[in-house]
């Protein structure tokens, strides 16, 4: 039987071979709410499925309308063998719950790199921006995200509120999602509205121009959402 721990996700675990991330629509507040119940309950009326999955957790988004899941599994194959296994009849209770679901994208990634601030509080807030580039290419991943780095670790006054940025790069090699933990989803918006347009301090700003003038950068989206279930092994 699963644990439900009220802990965050631990996010750079070197297990964690293959972090897969994806997002459900379900339309209300309460719709968000009972997906959530039913996602619970699913999960506790069965074993853990699989030791090759170290965690799964669920994200209610600020916009009341969608979830977000992040499950941890030591690889891919451990991944696939629950799909053929287990995965249809959790699906199918889930829907008999909360008819209606709209399961929009999973996206299969490898964490690349992690910054976190020292001595760091419980996360209030989880915004995950999700980067696409005009076509794979896993080099151009890495180098993008070398430099928001720079650009980060170069800011001589970094906004308050800020926790961590775990960089993940998608498997196709198109896409780079930063999962940002922060004390309050107003802190992160209060940084967005920052001088500058949100593209940083003066010191930094000539590193964050580069970052978003990056050539083959398609667009971006920024999403906040609140940690709602999280379900271990026992």
């Amino acid at each position: 039987m699963p644990r439900r721990p009220h802990v965050h996700p631990e996010l750079d675990n070197p297990e964690v071979g293959a972090p897969f991330f994806s997002t459900w629509k379900v339309g209300t507040p309460l719709r968000q709410r009972q997906t959530v119940d039913a996602v619970a309950a699913t999960w506790k009326r069965r074993p853990w499925p699989a030791e090759g999955l170290l965690g799964y957790h669920v994200y209610t988004g600020l916009d009341g309308s969608t979830l977000l899941h992040y499950s941890q599994w030591a690889d891919e194959q451990a991944y696939e063998a629950f799909v053929r296994t287990q995965r249809q009849e959790r699906v199918d209770e889930i829907d008999t719950a909360v008819p209606g679901i709209e399961r929009q994208w999973l996206g299969r990634y490898r964490r690349y790199r992690s910054l976190t601030r020292d001595e760091a509080p419980v996360p209030g807030c989880v915004v995950i921006v999700d980067i696409e580039f005009d076509g794979p290419d896993p080099d151009r991943q890495r180098a993008w995200v070398d430099a928001v780095v720079e650009a980060l670790e170069s800011e001589p006054t970094p906004h308050p509120g800020g926790i961590s940025a775990h960089f993940h790069l998608s498997t196709d090699g198109t896409r780079v999602l930063n999962y940002a933990e922060w004390e309050t989803a107003q802190a992160h918006i209060d940084a967005l509205a920052a001088p500058g347009d949100g593209i940083g301090t003066p010191g930094a700003r000539e590193q964050w121009e580069r970052v978003q003038t990056w050539p083959g950068l398609k667009g971006s989206t920024v999403s906040r959402y609140s940690h709602a279930l999280g379900l271990v092994p026992e």
